[in-house]
């Protein structure tokens, strides 16, 4: 048999390397996309983010009668340097106005989490100022039907609010809370042996929640919570492990909804802000940041 001359084997080794980049590329490109597998519910960067959210005063009872009362817009805060950030601040009403007592804001996932499904949701939170009342999670109603029901209309929920409140032991003091029906229950810090802080005003604070949408019979209709931020949580801790939907309702959550209450003209606790930023969510349990995604 001829020896194959010397172009003859610089074209297979060519050939050799070419078909070795081919499946080296989709295998990096897979990489990247893995990362990058987040999707976002809302950043508030576009300048018409608010059009995707639907603002709802369910109970108005400010008097005067004020249209509209809720505070529900987008600020902007000047990091290092020229950088500027962009944000959802969310209140009951303008300071001093109370009697706004479901204030909804609440916009569509970017795909329903289905029943049997497990998804992060990501979201960083910042307390404006306190006294408040704040609660957010997801849903699984319509938007008819988020109007009708508010508290009700969530399943999985978190809460942040100083309110003087008779169902819970211990009184609120702006640590978050987490749904153990039939009503609520404190976050803890495993490494403290202690019931979490109150949210620091003015810190940003990482969120997951671990949503478990599966059937109750199967062990779903629960979630989980991670946190990271402010002086008690340099690194990201579990806080909560097995918290409860709100209803139980075993269907595909399709909101994102969160609600703030001033409380009633003559027994007002106040309607403190609570910022929102970077609104994410991805399939199975994801502990790392989309932030992070070059």
């Amino acid at each position: 048999m001829k020896e194959p001359s010397s172009k003859q084997l610089l074209n297979h080794s060519l050939k050799a390397l070419v078909l070795t980049l081919l499946l080296i590329i989709p295998t990096a490109n897979s990489s990247a996309q893995s990362k990058g597998n987040w999707l976002k519910i809302d950043d508030f960067e576009s300048p018409k983010a608010l059009n995707s959210w639907t603002l709802y005063d369910a109970q108005n009872e400010t008097q005067p009668k004020i249209e509209n009362p809720q505070v529900t817009e987008v600020r902007e805060e000047h990091l290092n340097g020229q950088e500027t950030n962009r944000y959802l601040l969310k209140k009951a009403g303008p300071d001093g106005i109370f009697g706004n007592r479901k204030a909804l804001s609440f916009r569509k996932l970017p795909k329903a989490i289905e029943v049997g499904e497990i998804y992060t949701l990501y979201l960083r939170l910042n307390v404006d100022s306190y006294a408040n009342n704040h609660v957010l999670g997801l849903s699984n109603m319509p938007a008819d039907e988020i109007k009708k029901l508010a508290y009700e209309a969530f399943e999985p929920s978190l809460r942040i609010t100083d309110r003087f409140d008779p169902h819970v032991k211990e009184k609120n003091n702006g640590a978050m809370q987490v749904r153990n029906n039939p009503w609520y229950d404190v976050a803890y810090n495993k490494k403290e042996g202690r019931k979490v802080n109150p949210f620091e005003t003015g810190t940003w604070y990482e969120i997951w929640v671990i949503v478990n949408n599966n059937k109750k019979s199967d062990g779903g209709q629960r979630y989980d919570v991670y946190v990271k931020g402010g002086s008690e949580f340099p690194t990201q801790q579990k806080v909560y492990t097995g918290a409860d939907f709100r209803i139980k309702r075993e269907l595909p959550l399709i909101y994102f909804q969160s609600t703030c209450n001033s409380g009633p003209i003559d027994e007002p606790f106040g309607n403190g802000g609570l910022k929102y930023d970077d609104l994410y969510m991805i399939k199975g349990l994801n502990l790392t940041s989309p932030l992070s995604i070059p």
